[in-house]
């Protein structure tokens, strides 16, 4: 078999498809290996370049395969579709992620060590928590006001909530008792949130990243561990607007003919991102309007543009101003923001 100078691997659960072309561009391999037969066949592999798609497993793969000496390359599946020819299968993937992982302009993932995955892990636990809490809530409200009770908005207004209930004999005793089994499983959950956060804010304290961007206003503990750990390499990003664009704050480009055409934020990259950073931009302008003095344009902009339409543009100025902390190595300067923000 001729040397084989470039893979690309589709994984799956038990079953990989690979594709490799050697130096004139040919194929030489097409093959499909099973899970047990991965590992021995790339350690008998001379080293060479693999591109796999970014998803489950994906950064596993990596980090494995560069043990052996092979250099894996993870790309963004959006970005190896254009290269996949008629019809979707498993070998056409796994030629495609050939053909992409060979293009000079071609984007990679960095791969994520296993610290970072188990912090990231974390993360998303904490979401998935807050998840079910909020649907808790609003299922222990609805059935509450079904007897005519209700509770001022707030997390904290359910123990309250629940104790009123426990405490009404007007209730038929079955409704107190599902009532009760509901404030058993909030307490569980309130507990096992307080766990999950004492440990992020651990890992946030011994990151000298995530505590300067704890600093910028609007973003706080939580939102800093998530831009320190799903964030790339920083640098990698050509400017703060690029690692906004990333996230997905910035408009989207339907220009043609030299006329300039922008739509509404892209809403690419990591949704949890995103989301963290609006939400702090909401919290942030909230505070503003309490009386706190923030920057000018922003009281400007308020002044002219639908209040949700202010928040995202808040949002993009934060995470522009994390991309500067991050490359740069500084801390927060609010006298240099509300300078350059005039």
């Amino acid at each position: 078999m001729d040397q084989i100078t470039r893979i690309g691997m589709d994984t799956s659960k038990q079953l990989f498809q690979l594709h490799g072309v050697n130096a004139a561009e040919e194929p030489v391999l097409r093959r499909k290996l099973r899970r047990s037969q991965m590992i021995a066949f790339f350690a008998a592999l001379p080293p060479t370049v693999i591109g796999i798609e970014a998803g489950g497993a994906a950064h596993h793969w990596s980090r494995t395969l560069s043990a052996l000496g092979h250099e894996v390359r993870i790309m963004a599946p959006q970005f190896v579709k254009p290269y996949v020819k008629r019809g979707k299968n498993d070998a056409a993937d796994a030629e495609a992620l050939c053909e992409a992982v060979s293009r000079p302009t071609m984007r990679f993932v960095p791969e994520k060590t296993a610290e970072q995955q188990a912090a990231l892990m974390l993360v998303s636990l904490r979401d998935r928590l807050v998840r079910s809490r909020t649907q808790l809530t609003n299922a222990i409200r609805g059935h509450a006001a079904e007897f005519g009770l209700i509770a001022a908005r707030g997390t904290d207004k359910i123990a309250p909530l629940l104790e009123r209930i426990a405490g009404d004999s007007n209730l038929p005793a079955l409704a107190r008792s599902l009532f009760a089994q509901l404030g058993e499983e909030f307490a569980q959950l309130q507990e096992r949130l307080k766990k999950v956060d004492v440990a992020l804010m651990a890992w946030h304290r011994q990151s000298e990243v995530s505590r300067r961007l704890a600093e910028i206003p609007g973003v706080g503990p939580i939102g800093a561990s998530m831009l320190a750990l799903k964030t790339p390499d920083p640098r990698s990003f050509k400017s703060a607007r690029h690692f906004a664009a990333w996230i997905g704050l910035t408009p989207k480009d339907h220009s043609t003919g030299g006329r300039t055409r922008l739509g509404g934020i892209t809403r690419a990259g990591d949704e949890g991102l995103r989301s963290v950073l609006v939400v702090g931009a909401t919290a942030l302008i909230q505070h503003m309007r309490r009386g706190s003095r923030l920057w000018p344009w922003l009281q400007r902009l308020l002044a002219s543009k639908p209040y949700k339409l202010v928040a995202v543009a808040l949002a993009n100025k934060i995470a522009r101003i994390a991309w500067k902390l991050m490359t740069s190595g500084h801390g927060y300067e609010p006298a240099y923001v509300l300078r350059a923000a005039v």
